[in-house]
């Protein structure tokens, strides 16, 4: 394990992202003290701009002076950086790679159709709203064999396919609050319903994923402008 004091390591965000929150949710999961330093939502500060030259997007994780970037990659460092902590990602090659798998679909597919709820109207946002609620039961199916009847995709405890999707939710609530859709559903996605209330209650998570209050005073100003 690499023994680290909180000015080794920090983390370079904004309190509402949920890429930031997967690397704070990885970084309590193995008990590392970090400095957050908050970046502006709409501005890139100079630190930014030299900690990740090439994408100039939050998060950055700083590790003994040296930058890393894009939330997932993050992850599996610290995974690895801090591997006397508790695994984040699975032993079993296999298993590590159908994570990777969910994870990628959950940046690349599910996420974007579901932030374009918000600002889209009629028969686009019923669409987005379809292609949603058709992403949550193909995760449903990837949540009960990566699960094995236990309450984390991880198994016994929170592993990278959670942190992966986890940090959505208070995005996913306040959307369904905002938008007056219901995207997880007791009857098709009965796992992921449990696994919420199992995610949010994890000590790992309290206090990084925002209230959704704070989240829809944000969703209303981007459909402002």
């Amino acid at each position: 394990m690499a023994n680290s004091s909180c000015s080794d390591v920090k983390v370079l965000g904004a309190w509402p992202s949920p890429f930031v929150m997967r690397v704070r949710i990885a970084l309590n999961i193995k008990s590392v003290k970090y400095e957050f330093l908050e970046e502006t939502i709409g501005s890139k500060s100079q630190l930014l701009l030299q900690s990740n030259p090439v994408y100039k997007k939050i998060p950055v994780l700083i590790h003994g002076g040296k930058s890393i970037s894009e939330s997932l990659i993050i992850v599996q460092y610290i995974d690895e950086v801090w591997s006397s902590g508790p695994s984040i990602l699975p032993s079993d090659p296999y298993d590590r790679a159908i994570e990777r798998f969910w994870a990628a679909y959950v940046d690349d597919k599910f996420f974007p159709s579901m932030q374009l709820i918000n600002t889209a109207q009629g028969e686009e946002k019923a669409a987005k709203v379809e292609q949603v609620t058709e992403g949550l039961v193909l995760l449903e199916e990837a949540f009960q064999k990566s699960s094995k009847g236990k309450a984390f995709f991880g198994g016994d405890r929170i592993g990278f396919l959670d942190i992966a999707l986890g940090p959505m939710l208070g995005w996913l609530r306040a959307i369904d609050k905002m938008g007056g859709v219901k995207l997880l559903d007791e009857v098709k996605t009965p796992g992921l319903v449990q696994w919420v209330e199992s995610f949010c209650a994890d000590g790992a998570v309290k206090g990084v994923i925002p209230d959704i209050e704070k989240l829809l005073e944000i969703l209303e100003k981007m459909k402002g402008n």
